[in-house]
């Protein structure tokens, strides 16, 4: 048996590492929209998060980060909402987003069988609604009913989520979901929001910052109500937690971070997977350990919020 002080110097910290839980990742096409599916090769029933991309990034270029979330032993189903090349309103992205959890409920299990030899099911019960940047509020703007599903959330994770290019209403993207007001979300779940402390400053070619004051991560926390949190990665960029080998153009449009960006991807990965065990098993320690010692993440931490 570990002895105590080995025990503490594990809770809070093993969710920043690399999972135990073998994967693999494989394409769908023939669901409403190109999915990339990450999933466990282990035998067992595991979560499903649908994960929304920012605006014009490939669904690849979060491999990296949402590969540690699947070590840990969740189902992550990734979207290609749009392109750069093949833009599309914000109404759209959303009722798509609305679409692919349809299909996640009659159709996810078939392509895991198809594709992993193991016996690999999905916990359809527990479906995490999850994306960053305009996907971040894509996300928000399904749990908040602005898409017809069939399913039920269980969770709602926030990653630098941005509403558009300023508070103006005419620039923010559609559906309109912030208020201005406090604790205005009617969301019937919990909520973890993880902003980027360089997020709000202008890039170095491109004169709107990617995560501006206003539209940004504080302004969605501000309208959450518990339970729910915020943490903020204080020296990280809007763009950091993407793969280290994306397009040099998504590189210079957001203030970036000095330190290697894994140390982000672990931090969100961590943040993720601690999140989510207090939530839908029950297991705080993690969560707890890290709140009250936001030290225990890779990268810095701003002080942590938590309303239960």
């Amino acid at each position: 048996m570990a002895s105590p002080n080995v025990l503490s110097t594990t809770i809070g910290t093993n969710v920043f590492q690399i999972g135990n839980i073998k994967w693999k990742q494989f394409n769908v096409d023939t669901s409403p929209k190109p999915l990339l599916v990450f999933t466990p090769t282990v035998e067992g029933t595991y979560p499903v998060i649908l994960f929304c991309h920012g605006f014009a990034i490939c669904n690849s270029y979060y491999s990296k980060l949402l590969g540690h979330i699947t070590s840990h032993g969740f189902i992550v189903v990734a979207p290609q909402l749009f392109t750069l090349g093949l833009p599309m309103p914000g109404l759209c992205e959303v009722k798509f987003a609305g679409k692919v959890a349809n299909w996640i409920a009659g159709e996810l299990q078939p392509k895991i069988s198809e594709n992993v030899q193991e016996n690999v099911q999905a916990k359809l019960d527990t479906i995490v609604l999850a994306g960053h940047s305009k996907g971040g509020k894509t996300a928000f703007a399904v749990a908040l009913g602005h898409a017809e599903t069939t399913l039920k959330f269980s969770s709602l994770i926030g990653i630098d989520p941005v509403a558009g290019p300023s508070k103006c209403k005419i620039t923010r993207t559609l559906p309109h979901i912030l208020t201005g007001k406090a604790q205005s979300f009617d969301l019937n779940m919990p909520v973890v929001v993880i902003g980027t402390g360089l997020g709000p400053e202008t890039g170095n070619c491109f004169p709107i910052a990617c995560a501006p004051d206003g539209v940004n991560h504080e302004e969605f926390f501000y309208e959450c109500k518990p339970p729910c949190a915020h943490f903020v990665t204080k020296d990280y960029g809007h763009m950091d937690m993407l793969d280290d080998d994306v397009s040099s153009l998504l590189k210079c449009m957001c203030k970036n971070g000095i330190a290697p960006k894994d140390l982000t991807r672990r931090t969100l990965g961590g943040l993720v997977v601690a999140f989510l065990k207090a939530y839908l098993y029950n297991q705080w320690e993690d969560f707890k350990a890290i709140l009250e010692d936001p030290n225990l993440a890779r990268a810095k931490l701003e002080d942590p919020v938590f309303y239960p």
